[in-house]
């Protein structure tokens, strides 16, 4: 029996309480990184609460703290990278609010809101202005009534193992190309010539294609045991993120999660001015 039903109630709710945020912890650290520049000092400050869908714009995290599985990385890299502040992936402090933006890479409305974010002043108000207080995620969302929605974002999780540096990078190239992986442009290829497109792109970015390739690559070979639907080699680590990205309940994309909680408010049409004017009256600098 799970419960000794002699134990005091109290006792009961405290344990149900413990096996809610440990298991809420688990699934929220599923998300992604991306950028380059060399790993920051190591920080000494206590550890605190687990929180985690991150991913990492600008700067490496230090490599010396340990960190839980990453949904996009089903080995481990050896450094986290986070959207756009220098924490570990397991370990921020409680201070920090988290924004994880749910986007998906043949969705034009994430193409919108990826570029506000990504290439426009809104990068460095996010790094510098409030880099202290704030976590900005980039959270792949699939959108499986477009089929070319899984593979896409195959190709950004194979990016993220072979050369994690390159994510946004890749992500940019990808949603800059977004229409040549819409239904109308796929429903006539197979998907292992999708793929070779997908690689294709992240040979301009300074990835290897051959590599990112062989992690995509479905065979036409039934596996030694006989089975017949095997996947590829980053078909778990797209497994771990939809079943993180079902514990929250996003459906359409883009959306923005504010420490925890969806906010219907924020729009793919929004301007710089009008984050910045959210920002300032939500986030402490």
């Amino acid at each position: 029996m799970l419960f000794n039903t002699k134990h005091h109630p109290i006792d009961t709710v405290l344990f149900l309480l413990f096996l809610f945020f440990n298991a809420r912890q688990y699934f929220l650290s599923c998300s992604y990184p991306l950028h380059q520049q060399p790993p920051i000092p190591h920080h000494n400050g206590p550890r605190t609460q687990v929180r985690r869908p991150k991913t990492s714009l600008i700067r490496h995290l230090p490599q010396s703290r340990p960190h839980p599985r990453d949904l996009s990385v089903n080995t481990l890299r050896p450094t986290p990278f986070y959207l756009f502040h220098p924490n570990t992936p397991s370990l921020i402090t409680i201070t920090q609010l988290t924004t994880p933006t749910d986007l998906d890479y043949v969705c034009p409305f994430s193409a919108k809101l990826f570029n506000t974010l990504y290439t426009t002043r809104l990068q460095q108000t996010l790094l510098n202005t409030y880099s202290a207080s704030l976590v900005t995620i980039f959270r792949q969302q699939i959108q499986p009534w477009h089929p070319s929605s899984t593979l896409v974002h195959e190709a950004a999780y194979a990016v993220q193992k072979v050369s994690p540096a390159k994510f946004w990078a890749f992500s940019a190239a990808v949603f800059a190309q977004q229409k040549a992986f819409f239904d109308v442009n796929v429903v006539n290829e197979t998907r292992n010539a999708t793929y070779k497109r997908l690689a294709k792109i992240a040979e301009e970015v300074g990835v290897d294609s051959g590599q990112v390739y062989e992690l995509l690559e479905i065979s036409d070979k039934p596996a030694a045991d006989g089975g017949l639907n095997n996947g590829n080699k980053v078909t778990n680590d797209v497994k771990v993120q939809v079943k993180a990205n079902r514990l929250t309940g996003v459906h359409v994309t883009p959306t923005v999660v504010f420490d925890g909680v969806v906010n219907n408010d924020i729009s793919s049409s929004w301007t710089v001015e009008q984050w910045e004017e959210w920002l300032a009256k939500n986030v402490t600098q």
